[in-house]
């Protein structure tokens, strides 16, 4: 029986399956395919502009109160290009597809999802709801139903919630969560794979990739930090002093709050009674014992702001802040518990070659990935690469939180 020659086509859809199926995180959050990158003349780096929903506030009486509609976006730049280059012989062409992936593909491609998956997993430094202790592995039930609970305080629907977890945070989880009560097939599946699949109101995927938070060099965490001026309604950089030298940073990704400061529910804008948790944006460093213009994430909007309003009152100056993290320079895993919506990736189609046979492009739940051969005719080898261009956004952010380890 003659052997079946594999086609480009072939390789490719085996390819994309691969990606998909080893990407932990992104096969998990909102993906979004964009085919106009490969029309004539479009340029890799254009914008898909994400709108979010309108917010308005209530009015009680009789009497109307008309209100604007101030209309929200978010950029996601397609700008990221990654690809991993193979080399075949006209031999192993004539291999099963099944032979000819472990062989080839799934080594090169495992390594090209890891790098999107880990690169796409930058999003959790953009996070600023935060439970957990850090220094402590999360092992217990609670730190995960803390999790549970601070999207339900965001309002994050009930469906498509996932946790990303660390190697070592699976480990200890699987172990806490062990004498529960439990779901007898799946706890007896728990113990012969060692890995959490679903449990607490979340589907659980362990990934390699999840993010270390490394502290800055300020070693002031917790309420030696005070604000330098008062903030106004629309602010998304902090004036602070207190730091403990004179040249050390505040690095992007650090979590605090700030004293009398708290989350309001986004509907009804009343206080949670929970400190409002930000995110450092940028990393800071001080001149002299302060940091002006210190870049945060949520902006802040007080009582005066309507629909926007996020926070109970607008801090002021002499606030202490408390950093997340006891001591400076220390590395901390950033686990992360999510709806599907809080984060975006996207894809769009690379232009084809003009030899079209020697070229594949195909797209599987949202991914696009371009597969183009060539042929060196004197060594008998066939060169190939596989790109997937893409970028990703925190959408909604507040619809995750950081568990952090």
């Amino acid at each position: 029986m003659a052997n079946t020659i594999l086609t480009i086509d072939m390789i490719t859809r085996e390819s994309l399956r691969i990606l998909h199926g080893t990407s932990a995180f992104i096969k998990n959050v909102n993906r979004d395919y964009d085919p106009s990158f490969a029309k004539q003349g479009a340029k890799i780096g254009s914008t898909l502009r994400i709108r979010k929903p309108n917010k308005y506030t209530v009015t009680d009486g009789r009497v109307m109160t008309a209100q604007d509609t101030v209309e929200q976006k978010v950029d996601l730049a397609v700008a990221t290009q990654k690809h991993v280059a193979m080399n075949f012989t006209s031999e192993e062409l004539t291999l099963s597809m099944d032979d000819f992936s472990k062989r080839i593909i799934k080594p090169a491609i495992s390594v090209l999802a890891a790098s999107i998956d880990h690169d796409a997993l930058s999003m959790s430094l953009d996070v600023y709801n935060s439970v957990g202790t850090p220094g402590t592995t999360p092992a217990s039930a609670q730190v995960w139903l803390d999790a549970g609970a601070k999207l339900d305080e965001n309002l994050a629907p009930a469906d498509d919630r996932c946790i990303i977890l660390s190697p070592a945070a699976q480990a200890r989880t699987v172990s806490g969560l062990s004498a529960l009560f439990h779901d007898g097939d799946l706890i007896a599946d728990q113990y012969r794979n060692g890995v959490m699949k679903r449990g607490l109101g979340f589907k659980w995927a362990m990934d390699q990739n999840v993010r270390n938070l490394t502290t800055g060099t300020n070693a002031n965490r917790a309420t030696t930090i005070d604000l330098a001026a008062n903030v106004t309604t629309g602010d998304s950089t902090l004036s602070v002093d207190g730091l403990s030298g004179t040249t050390v940073t505040i690095t992007a990704g650090e979590v605090f709050t700030i004293a009398g400061c708290y989350q309001v529910n986004s509907e009804t804008k009343a206080s949670t009674g929970v400190l409002q948790q930000f995110v450092v944006t940028a990393t800071g460093t001080g001149s002299g014992s302060a940091i002006t213009n210190l870049a945060i994430s949520p902006t802040i909007y007080g009582p005066t702001s309507g629909a926007l309003q996020n926070v109970s009152v607008l801090p002021s100056s002499g606030d202490d802040l408390v950093f997340y993290g006891t001591t400076a320079s220390t590395v901390y895993p950033q686990n992360l518990a999510f709806h599907r919506d809080a984060f975006t990736i996207a894809t769009a189609d690379l232009p084809m070659p003009k030899a079209a046979q020697m070229a594949s492009r195909q797209v599987l739940d949202g991914i696009s990935m371009r597969v183009w051969q060539g042929d060196d005719i004197i060594n008998d080898t066939f060169p190939c690469r596989v790109d997937v261009l893409y970028g990703f956004v925190a959408t909604y952010p507040e619809l995750a939180t950081r568990v952090w380890g």
